[in-house]
Protein backbone atom coordinates (compact mmCIF):
# COMPACT_ATOMS: atom_id res chain seq x y z
CA UNK A 1 0.00 0.00 0.00
CA UNK A 2 1.14 3.23 -0.87
CA UNK A 3 0.58 5.89 1.81
CA UNK A 4 1.21 8.90 -0.46
CA UNK A 5 3.81 10.42 1.61
CA UNK A 6 6.38 10.79 -1.38
CA UNK A 7 7.19 14.60 -1.30
CA UNK A 8 5.66 15.43 2.44
CA UNK A 9 8.07 16.59 5.39
CA UNK A 10 7.56 15.96 8.72
CA UNK A 11 9.22 16.68 12.02
CA UNK A 12 9.35 14.07 14.41
CA UNK A 13 11.10 15.48 17.76
CA UNK A 14 12.20 13.43 20.55
CA UNK A 15 14.28 11.54 17.33
CA UNK A 16 18.07 10.18 18.19
CA UNK A 17 16.38 6.71 19.72
CA UNK A 18 13.38 4.91 20.53
CA UNK A 19 9.48 5.62 19.42
CA UNK A 20 11.02 9.04 18.40
CA UNK A 21 13.48 7.29 15.94
CA UNK A 22 11.03 4.65 15.12
CA UNK A 23 8.64 6.80 13.91
CA UNK A 24 11.26 8.97 12.03
CA UNK A 25 12.50 5.25 10.52
CA UNK A 26 8.46 4.46 9.38
CA UNK A 27 8.05 7.20 7.40
CA UNK A 28 11.78 7.58 5.71
CA UNK A 29 10.60 4.11 4.99
CA UNK A 30 7.32 5.24 3.20
CA UNK A 31 9.54 8.41 1.26
CA UNK A 32 8.43 11.29 3.19
CA UNK A 33 11.39 13.50 4.00
CA UNK A 34 11.88 13.60 7.81
CA UNK A 35 14.03 16.13 10.27
CA UNK A 36 14.27 14.49 13.21
CA UNK A 37 14.82 16.61 16.28
CA UNK A 38 16.62 16.17 19.39
CA UNK A 39 18.77 17.26 22.06
CA UNK A 40 22.38 15.37 21.27
CA UNK A 41 23.95 16.12 17.83
CA UNK A 42 26.18 13.27 18.00
CA UNK A 43 22.88 10.38 19.05
CA UNK A 44 21.10 12.16 16.09
CA UNK A 45 24.49 11.77 13.88
CA UNK A 46 24.92 8.18 14.67
CA UNK A 47 20.72 8.03 14.11
CA UNK A 48 20.86 9.00 10.57
CA UNK A 49 24.10 6.91 9.73
CA UNK A 50 22.59 4.12 10.84
CA UNK A 51 19.64 4.55 8.17
CA UNK A 52 20.16 2.80 5.41
CA UNK A 53 21.69 5.09 2.62
CA UNK A 54 18.65 5.33 0.57
CA UNK A 55 16.58 6.66 3.57
CA UNK A 56 19.48 8.59 5.14
CA UNK A 57 19.21 10.62 1.88
CA UNK A 58 16.32 12.05 2.89
CA UNK A 59 17.23 12.54 6.76
CA UNK A 60 18.53 15.76 8.14
CA UNK A 61 18.31 16.54 12.18
CA UNK A 62 17.90 19.80 14.46
CA UNK A 63 19.53 19.92 17.87
CA UNK A 64 17.21 21.05 20.23
CA UNK A 65 16.11 20.55 24.09
CA UNK A 66 12.99 21.41 25.30
CA UNK A 67 14.07 23.19 28.47
CA UNK A 68 15.91 25.66 26.37
CA UNK A 69 13.51 28.91 26.05
CA UNK A 70 14.36 29.13 22.13
CA UNK A 71 14.33 25.37 21.03
CA UNK A 72 10.79 25.78 19.31
CA UNK A 73 11.90 28.41 17.14
CA UNK A 74 15.00 26.58 16.71
CA UNK A 75 13.46 23.24 15.49
CA UNK A 76 10.88 24.87 13.07
CA UNK A 77 13.25 26.99 11.69
CA UNK A 78 15.61 24.39 11.45
CA UNK A 79 12.76 21.89 9.87
CA UNK A 80 11.66 24.46 7.31
CA UNK A 81 14.95 25.50 5.81
CA UNK A 82 15.13 22.45 3.76
CA UNK A 83 11.95 22.30 2.32
CA UNK A 84 10.03 25.18 3.56
CA UNK A 85 7.10 23.78 5.14
CA UNK A 86 5.98 20.98 7.51
CA UNK A 87 3.04 18.29 6.67
CA UNK A 88 3.66 16.20 9.36
CA UNK A 89 4.56 17.28 13.14
CA UNK A 90 5.30 14.01 15.52
CA UNK A 91 5.48 15.69 19.03
CA UNK A 92 7.50 13.24 21.01
CA UNK A 93 8.70 14.35 24.68
CA UNK A 94 10.67 12.38 27.55
CA UNK A 95 8.83 11.52 30.37
CA UNK A 96 8.73 12.74 33.67
CA UNK A 97 10.69 11.09 36.78
CA UNK A 98 8.04 8.23 38.84
CA UNK A 99 6.96 8.86 41.92
CA UNK A 100 3.97 8.25 44.23
CA UNK A 101 0.69 11.15 43.68
CA UNK A 102 1.06 12.16 47.01
CA UNK A 103 4.81 13.27 46.98
CA UNK A 104 5.15 15.51 43.79
CA UNK A 105 7.16 18.40 43.97
CA UNK A 106 4.87 21.16 42.62
CA UNK A 107 8.29 22.81 41.46
CA UNK A 108 8.71 19.75 39.56
CA UNK A 109 5.88 19.78 37.79
CA UNK A 110 6.02 22.94 36.94
CA UNK A 111 9.44 22.27 35.32
CA UNK A 112 8.32 19.38 33.32
CA UNK A 113 5.20 20.92 32.35
CA UNK A 114 7.55 23.61 30.03
CA UNK A 115 9.56 20.53 29.07
CA UNK A 116 6.57 18.00 27.93
CA UNK A 117 3.55 20.44 27.51
CA UNK A 118 4.84 23.79 26.10
CA UNK A 119 6.83 23.04 23.12
CA UNK A 120 4.22 20.43 21.61
CA UNK A 121 1.02 23.66 21.91
CA UNK A 122 4.11 25.57 20.51
CA UNK A 123 5.20 23.42 17.76
CA UNK A 124 1.07 22.96 17.04
CA UNK A 125 0.38 26.57 16.61
CA UNK A 126 3.21 27.53 14.45
CA UNK A 127 2.83 24.65 11.90
CA UNK A 128 -0.60 24.96 11.65
CA UNK A 129 -1.21 27.84 9.29
CA UNK A 130 0.61 26.65 6.99
CA UNK A 131 -1.17 23.10 7.12
CA UNK A 132 -4.61 25.16 7.04
CA UNK A 133 -3.34 26.98 3.70
CA UNK A 134 -2.33 23.94 2.15
CA UNK A 135 -5.61 21.77 3.18
CA UNK A 136 -3.27 18.89 4.19
CA UNK A 137 -1.89 18.21 7.53
CA UNK A 138 -0.80 15.60 10.28
CA UNK A 139 -0.50 16.34 13.44
CA UNK A 140 0.72 13.29 15.66
CA UNK A 141 1.62 13.61 19.52
CA UNK A 142 3.21 10.42 21.37
CA UNK A 143 1.61 10.33 24.92
CA UNK A 144 1.19 7.11 26.97
CA UNK A 145 -1.40 4.53 28.06
CA UNK A 146 -1.22 6.10 31.17
CA UNK A 147 -3.89 8.96 29.58
CA UNK A 148 -6.62 6.24 29.46
CA UNK A 149 -5.87 4.09 32.74
CA UNK A 150 -3.72 6.18 35.41
CA UNK A 151 -0.20 4.75 35.92
CA UNK A 152 -0.01 4.30 39.47
CA UNK A 153 3.55 5.11 39.63
CA UNK A 154 3.80 8.24 37.07
CA UNK A 155 1.44 10.17 38.36
CA UNK A 156 2.78 12.99 36.64
CA UNK A 157 2.92 11.73 32.98
CA UNK A 158 -0.34 11.12 33.69
CA UNK A 159 -1.68 14.34 34.44
CA UNK A 160 0.44 16.59 31.99
CA UNK A 161 -0.19 13.78 28.78
CA UNK A 162 -3.54 14.16 29.59
CA UNK A 163 -3.93 17.82 29.23
CA UNK A 164 -1.66 17.59 25.75
CA UNK A 165 -4.35 14.72 24.64
CA UNK A 166 -7.30 16.98 25.52
CA UNK A 167 -6.21 19.99 23.99
CA UNK A 168 -5.67 17.76 20.73
CA UNK A 169 -9.05 16.70 21.00
CA UNK A 170 -10.72 19.68 21.50
CA UNK A 171 -8.05 21.01 18.02
CA UNK A 172 -9.35 18.00 16.45
CA UNK A 173 -13.10 19.43 15.99
CA UNK A 174 -11.80 22.78 14.76
CA UNK A 175 -9.10 22.15 11.99
CA UNK A 176 -10.66 18.57 10.41
CA UNK A 177 -12.86 20.42 7.93
CA UNK A 178 -9.18 22.10 6.90
CA UNK A 179 -7.92 18.88 5.88
CA UNK A 180 -5.91 18.37 9.02
CA UNK A 181 -5.55 15.04 11.15
CA UNK A 182 -4.48 15.22 14.87
CA UNK A 183 -4.74 12.38 16.87
CA UNK A 184 -2.55 10.90 19.78
CA UNK A 185 -0.53 7.58 19.64
CA UNK A 186 -0.71 6.11 23.03
CA UNK A 187 2.15 3.37 23.57
CA UNK A 188 1.84 0.43 26.07
CA UNK A 189 4.83 -1.51 27.17
CA UNK A 190 7.47 -0.77 24.44
CA UNK A 191 10.82 -2.02 24.32
CA UNK A 192 12.70 1.35 24.59
CA UNK A 193 15.62 3.06 27.20
CA UNK A 194 12.60 4.37 28.84
CA UNK A 195 10.94 1.03 29.61
CA UNK A 196 14.02 -0.65 30.72
CA UNK A 197 14.63 2.69 33.55
CA UNK A 198 10.90 1.97 34.83
CA UNK A 199 11.89 -1.77 35.29
CA UNK A 200 15.10 -0.76 36.45
CA UNK A 201 13.58 1.73 38.90
CA UNK A 202 10.32 -1.03 39.87
CA UNK A 203 13.24 -3.61 40.48
CA UNK A 204 14.84 -1.64 42.96
CA UNK A 205 12.33 -0.90 44.70
CA UNK A 206 11.08 -4.33 45.21
CA UNK A 207 14.42 -5.90 45.43
CA UNK A 208 13.49 -8.40 42.32
CA UNK A 209 15.41 -8.57 39.13
CA UNK A 210 14.87 -6.95 36.32
CA UNK A 211 14.34 -9.76 34.11
CA UNK A 212 11.73 -10.99 36.99
CA UNK A 213 9.92 -7.32 36.75
CA UNK A 214 9.73 -7.45 32.57
CA UNK A 215 8.34 -11.04 33.01
CA UNK A 216 5.95 -10.06 35.25
CA UNK A 217 4.96 -7.15 33.21
CA UNK A 218 5.13 -8.94 30.08
CA UNK A 219 2.70 -11.47 31.59
CA UNK A 220 0.05 -8.88 32.67
CA UNK A 221 -0.10 -8.04 28.55
CA UNK A 222 -2.81 -10.37 26.80
CA UNK A 223 -0.06 -9.93 23.81
CA UNK A 224 2.70 -11.73 26.57
CA UNK A 225 5.42 -9.56 25.71
CA UNK A 226 6.87 -5.97 25.04
CA UNK A 227 6.00 -4.09 21.88
CA UNK A 228 8.98 -3.20 19.23
CA UNK A 229 9.66 0.03 17.88
CA UNK A 230 9.41 -1.29 14.92
CA UNK A 231 5.60 -2.01 15.37
CA UNK A 232 4.77 1.27 17.58
CA UNK A 233 6.23 3.45 14.17
CA UNK A 234 4.61 1.54 11.83
CA UNK A 235 0.88 2.52 13.24
CA UNK A 236 2.51 6.34 13.30
CA UNK A 237 3.03 6.36 9.50
CA UNK A 238 -0.46 4.65 8.83
CA UNK A 239 -1.93 7.65 10.52
CA UNK A 240 0.46 10.01 8.61
CA UNK A 241 -0.53 8.84 5.38
CA UNK A 242 -3.56 9.71 3.14
CA UNK A 243 -5.41 6.08 3.93
CA UNK A 244 -6.18 8.14 7.24
CA UNK A 245 -7.18 11.49 6.69
CA UNK A 246 -10.77 10.26 7.83
CA UNK A 247 -9.33 9.42 10.91
CA UNK A 248 -9.00 12.48 13.68
CA UNK A 249 -9.52 13.39 17.41
CA UNK A 250 -8.37 9.44 18.33
CA UNK A 251 -6.33 8.00 20.67
CA UNK A 252 -4.66 5.32 19.08
CA UNK A 253 -3.19 2.34 21.09
CA UNK A 254 -0.82 0.47 20.46
CA UNK A 255 -0.13 -1.79 23.79
CA UNK A 256 -0.97 -5.10 23.30
CA UNK A 257 -4.15 -5.30 24.57
CA UNK A 258 -2.99 -4.35 27.80
CA UNK A 259 -5.50 -1.57 28.65
CA UNK A 260 -8.77 -3.62 29.25
CA UNK A 261 -11.83 -1.09 28.61
CA UNK A 262 -13.15 -0.33 25.59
Amino acid sequence: MDFGLSGKHALVTGASSGLGLAIATALLAENASVTLGGRSKEKLEAAIAALPPELAARADYVVADFTAPDAVETLIAGATKRTGQIDILVGNTGGPPPGQPSGIDPLVMEEQYRAMVDPILRMTLMVLPGMRERSWGRILTVTSSGVVQPIPHLPMSNALRASVTAYMKTLAGEVAKDGVTVNIIAPGRISTARTEQLDQNAATKAGKSVAEIATASAASIPAGRYGTPEEFGAVAAFLASTQASYVTGSIIRVDGGAIRSI
